[in-house]
Order: C-alpha cells, then structure tokens, then sequence
C-alpha cells in the first residue's frame, strides 16, 4: 500500500527573464506553463528592463518575479522550470548569454536548500544583483532572507550594484 506523500504547500519565488524574441509575450508564455505546472500565482511584479549583467555586449532583458504557492518540493520545482524554459526554445550556449526565457528559483518558503551543483536556494547571487531585487522588493519587500536575516527591502536597500533597472 502507498501513502499519497504530498509536501506541505510552499511559497516559491521565481525570477523570469528574457532578451530575445518577443520579451513580453515569452514571460507571458512562461507565467501561464508555470501555473499550470508549478503551482498557483501569488503574485506578479511589474515587468523591469535591465541592461545585460555579466556578459553585457547583448540585448537588455525584460525581468519579472513571481511568487507561486507549490506543493512540489524544491528541486522538482526546477527540474519543472527547466521543462518550460525547454518548451518556450531556451537553448543553453554561454553563461550569461542571451536567451529567450530564463527561470531561476530565488527563494522556497524559508527553507536553505543546497542540491550538489544542481540547486542552492537561497539563489547564491541574489542580493548581489538589482535585476533580481527590484521586483522581489516589489512583490515580498518584508520577506526575510533565510541565511541573511534581513528583509529583502532592506538587501535592496543596500545594495551596491548600479546596474540599469527601469520599471515598464
């Protein structure tokens, strides 16, 4: 006999990223396969252009946070963004390149997960990059970070990257 194991329901946050094709309607795209494969949307930041970090001889990236209530566990959450980033045509070539969609797990609920070199959560980079704390301090300004026990207004408050990030 099996017993139905189901997790408990977690809030995941998701950052969607594109700069390729058309921007808007691939995280439009990945917003509708996330809920029909993820969980259900909590909520949804504004969209924010932000110029290429990394490797910034490309095209600027639209960037989007979403907060999902999931029952999946964490890594199954990625392997699943992974499916989606698939089905929309991500093609893996450089890191940092350019791409049509971009799904990056930023936080699960409170928990620090840390799969091999498969998925550490808290996303490692997070507070170091204003593409990624703009629209989370929009959607969780008061949320706090599980390994820095502060807020995520207070990280972007803070911090130093002056990177070019416009609200659309």
């Amino acid at each position: 006999m099996m017993l139905n194991m189901a997790l408990e329901c977690r809030t995941a946050y998701l950052l969607l990223g594109g700069n390729l094709g058309n921007r808007e309607e691939n995280l439009s795209k990945a917003i509708e396969l996330i809920t029909d494969n993820i969980g259900e949307i909590e909520s949804i930041s504004s969209i924010y252009e932000t110029a290429a970090w990394g490797k910034t001889d490309q095209p600027a990236f639209l960037n989007q946070a979403i907060a999902i209530m999931t029952n999946l566990s964490a890594i199954q959450v990625l392997d699943k963004a992974l499916e989606i980033e698939k089905i929309l045509g991500r093609v893996r070539k450089d890191k940092w390149g350019e791409r049509l969609i971009d799904i990056d797990l930023i936080l699960y609920g409170n928990d620090v997960v840390d799969v091999d070199n498969k998925l550490k959560v808290p996303h490692p980079h997070m507070q170091e990059r204003k593409f990624v704390m703009a629209p989370m301090a929009e959607i969780a300004p008061d949320i706090v970070h599980p390994v820095l026990g502060i807020t995520i207004s207070e990280i972007f408050e803070n911090i130093t990257d002056d990177l070019d990030v416009n609200k659309l």
